[in-house]
């Protein structure tokens, strides 16, 4: 475990989310508060120095300019709206160069589009806001875009928006400093679970098409209502005058998955929000997902998530069993 004090840079873009931002620096002040010691400092930056408007209108003080933020152990690009027409020749210039540095590089929100521009995300792993998952995926072939609400890849920390950042640093802030502090964090901010990267972010399946199919979102809509009693795939067909090869077809040209394995995941996901979310016994919450026995619900839950639903559960405890925060 790192015992030492860290040090972030956000470097913020023109439109950028402030509630993004806010949710990675409050972590890290609150963080300072429960250990009475200076375990984080940080820094505001913009390109030139000057302070840059979030897409609220509101601006940061005090920024300085990238050029004068000194090493850090993370540089964050700050993103939100309109986040193409923040790309500049500079600033992708500016950031090359702190990647061969060896500094680590982060993104909140939309900014993994800046990094992924820059060519930083490069066979990695990121996270970015679902309204950009489809549009990197088809311009950055070479990024592995990812839909949990944030990505640790090496040396690349990536998140979605909303309040995916302050997951991001309770999960850094237990690895650096342990589950204690990373809880009392939490529970200042009263907030009751906290997200790890087996969550995904709510991506839209038209966000994940980029277009909307309608059959394909028909079938995909079938399934996500018959959770508790899956529909066989020949009766999926005749309710949407589809053909079982068809929707095979479907499924691996714009998913890239078979349709079985897209219920799936479905229906873990589901499991998994049941056994965050609730007290409901596992017992129950494997009827509830479709699972005719336990024993092949743990099978298929460990596959996909790393550990058995018994073990998630505990891992969580009894009174953390609530509706998370959304994004």
């Amino acid at each position: 475990m790192f015992q030492g004090k860290r040090t972030y840079a956000f470097l913020t873009l023109p439109n950028y989310s402030l509630i993004a931002l806010a949710n990675a620096l409050e972590p890290l002040r609150m963080a300072n508060r429960v250990a009475n010691r200076t375990l984080y400092e940080w820094q505001i930056a913009s390109l030139r120095g000057e302070p840059v408007a979030a897409s609220s209108g509101l601006q940061m003080t005090p920024t300085v300019a990238l050029a004068d933020v000194g090493k850090v152990d993370v540089l964050f690009v700050c993103g939100g709206i309109n986040v193409r027409e923040a790309v500049t020749t500079p600033l992708t210039k500016a950031l090359r160069r702190r990647a061969e540095t060896g500094g680590a590089l982060g993104a909140l929100c939309t900014g993994g589009y800046v990094l992924a521009r820059a060519g930083l995300l490069n066979r990695y792993k990121a996270s970015i806001h679902w309204e950009n998952v489809h549009s990197l995926r088809e311009e950055f072939p070479l990024v592995e875009i990812r839909n949990q609400v944030f990505t640790i890849d090496r040396d690349r920390y990536t998140c979605s928006g909303g309040t995916a950042p302050l997951d991001l640093m309770l999960n850094l802030i237990e690895r650096q400093h342990g589950r204690q502090i990373s809880h009392q964090v939490s529970e200042q901010f009263v907030l009751e679970r906290v997200r790890d990267d087996h969550d995904s972010q709510y991506v839209p399946l038209r966000a994940q098409l980029g277009f909307t199919h309608r059959a394909l979102t028909k079938v995909a809509q079938l399934m996500e209502e018959n959770i508790e009693k899956p529909l066989s795939l020949d009766v999926i067909a005749r309710q949407t005058g589809l053909s079982r090869r068809q929707i095979e077809r479907l499924f691996q040209r714009y998913l890239n998955c078979v349709p079985k394995r897209y219920y799936m995941e479905i229906r873990l996901r589901r499991a998994r929000e049941l056994l965050l979310q609730t007290s409901m016994p596992i017992m129950e919450v494997t009827a509830s997902c479709g699972f005719q026995s336990p024993p092949h619900f743990s099978k298929c839950y460990r596959r996909q998530f790393g550990r058995p639903p018994s073990a998630e559960r505990r891992g969580q405890g009894a009174a953390e069993a609530v509706v998370p925060v959304g994004r």
